[in-house]
């Protein structure tokens, strides 16, 4: 699919038939595109748009590089966190001929509503390069909303954790559930991350490019900002994942001391009853010649003697703290 935008007045407005008005348009964002549809763009733009496997390349070389006209990007973007499902995908910026060309094969919020929200704010979409620039200040907010709504999930799971009391209804804490919930929560700040770094690098690649194009100073401004926002987030998202370790290791020990207490009733409970086993073996021999055997109080003296063994044992646990 090939969404089209023209800019008025320094807003974006979406245009129906973008191949109809194409030499109008400053942004053309190719989602998901068909061969033709590729052909048509690199065609009528002389370019060579990537392919899926040439996005999902890693090094820095085949993300970030200038061929003839074309200033060509890849970064990770975040989508499906909002769904449940969160994942990083490929997205391509292309800059060529005063356009702005994005390549995509998923669908992130900050990139399907950027349109929408660029004409109702009014910033600056006069042509491709402010275009990105705002894109990008789009992706950063959304990617600190992510962190920000980790950041709370954990606090929430730490609660949970370091809460004195149980609630009525609960004789132990569900760890199983607060693990995933810590797992989930450190790996979308993991993926978080790996995205700030594709475009910490992607930001201090255009930068340098506007400076060498000797852009104005307010672009050079807002992607001096960018980097500061995305060093900040990088920094908070390292901050979750030393948190998500330490709250794994609580909760693991926690599993632990759960554990030992357990095991440590059953001990106590077996060494209880172990006097009272030891009586009811002896009296259970089928010898001829037992002393007791004949003795008219010898039954409510066994059970009188089993209770006494148990309840020496328990009085010395008790009082040694044990219990």
């Amino acid at each position: 699919m090939i969404r089209g935008f023209t800019s008025v007045d320094g807003k974006l407005r979406p245009v129906e038939t973008p191949m109809a008005g194409f030499d109008r348009l400053v942004w053309i964002d190719l989602a998901n595109p068909t061969a033709e549809e590729e052909a048509h763009v690199e065609h009528r733009l002389a370019i060579d748009i990537p392919t899926l496997e040439e996005m999902q390349e890693i090094e820095e070389s085949n993300r970030l590089y200038i061929e003839g006209n074309a200033t060509v990007m890849t970064a990770l973007v975040p989508w499906g966190v909002a769904e449940g499902k969160p994942a990083m995908g490929p997205m391509t910026f292309v800059l060529t001929g005063g356009r702005l060309i994005t390549i995509r094969y998923h669908a992130p919020k900050s990139v399907v509503g950027f349109a929408s929200w660029a004409e109702k704010i009014g910033v600056d979409c006069s042509n491709g390069e402010a275009t990105l620039v705002g894109l990008l200040e789009s992706i950063i907010n959304r990617e600190a909303d992510i962190l920000e709504e980790c950041s709370r999930q954990i606090d929430t799971v730490s609660a949970s954790i370091f809460r004195e009391e149980l609630a009525a209804n609960e004789t132990s804490r569900d760890f199983k559930t607060l693990l995933y919930q810590l797992g989930r929560a450190g790996e979308l700040a993991t993926k978080v991350r790996d995205s700030l770094v594709t475009l910490d690098r992607m930001v201090t690649f255009l930068y340098q490019i506007v400076v060498s194009r000797k852009g104005t100073s307010e672009k050079r401004a807002r992607l001096k900002a960018v980097l500061r926002d995305v060093d900040s987030l990088t920094a908070h998202s390292d901050s979750l994942s030393q948190k998500v370790t330490f709250l794994l290791d609580a909760t693991l020990g926690l599993v632990n001391i759960e554990q030992n207490s357990i095991i440590k009733i059953f001990s106590v409970v077996a060494v209880i009853f172990l006097p009272p086993t030891l009586v009811a073996s002896i009296y259970g021999m089928n010898f001829d010649h037992m002393p007791e055997l004949h003795f008219d109080l010898g039954y409510p003296l066994a059970i009188l003697l089993m209770l006494v063994s148990a309840f020496l044992p328990y009085l010395f646990f008790k009082r040694k703290g044990w219990l």
